[in-house]
């Protein structure tokens, strides 16, 4: 079972989220939070597999609490869940280490995919934010930020550089496997030994560094 802790300032939206994700059976959810420190609190508490964080909550904000959790619970994966699509929000939650980005006006069967996408340890966009990330990497490049990532990504071998291009494609393990002829364990530590050669904390982050250098863009 994927344990799950949903936390977001009005009861109503706790409730629906709860809700929708009773329909998964292999999802349960294991405590709610109304504000970032009540967050902390369960986590560390119980060691969810998944955190569901709304941004803005009263006292310390969704952000803030991620911050937090990135050191206090690396093991627990954070969905940031808004209403909020902002430039800033996105960049802000992916930057500080978000497994996934999952807009309210979501369908709940994207939701139940974004919760059993991040806790089998791969990051989840929803379609709109994906727009966004590529058009935040047009958008703010250049030429010393591309020469920049692509001399971070010499340190990889001719085969880490393929997973790569094919994670920034947004690519899941089992497709990338399936691409590569490699079984999904291998893509995973493959993947792995990416994160840990380029210092990216998430696959969001790497595959960012991926189209800064102009990799995976096809």
């Amino acid at each position: 079972m994927v344990r799950v802790i949903v936390a977001d300032d009005e009861p109503l939206v706790r409730a629906g989220i709860k809700l929708v994700l009773s329909a998964a059976e292999d999802i349960e959810v294991i405590a709610e939070a109304g504000d970032g420190r009540a967050a902390i609190a369960e986590v560390t508490a119980r060691s969810a597999d998944v955190l569901l964080l709304d941004i803005r909550m009263p006292g310390m904000d969704g952000l803030t609490a991620l911050a937090e959790l990135t050191k206090l619970a690396p093991d627990t994966r954070v969905v940031i869940l808004t209403t909020f699509g902002e430039s800033e929000y996105i960049g802000r939650a992916l930057d500080a280490g978000a497994a996934g980005f999952l807009l309210k006006d979501s369908a709940p069967e994207e939701l139940i995919r974004a919760v059993q996408v991040v806790a089998a340890g791969e990051a989840y966009l929803s379609p709109s934010v994906t727009k966004w990330v590529i058009g935040r990497v047009s958008a703010t490049g250049g030429t010393a930020k591309a020469v920049d990532a692509q001399r971070r990504l010499d340190v990889l071998t001719d085969r880490e550089r393929e997973v790569l291009e094919l994670l920034a494609q947004g690519l899941s393990n089992a497709d990338i496997g399936g691409r590569l002829y490699m079984s999904e364990a291998t893509v995973k530590m493959y993947v792995s030994r990416v994160l840990g050669k380029l210092d990216c904390s998430n696959r969001v982050q790497a595959a960012i560094l991926a189209h800064e250098a102009g990799l995976g863009d096809t």
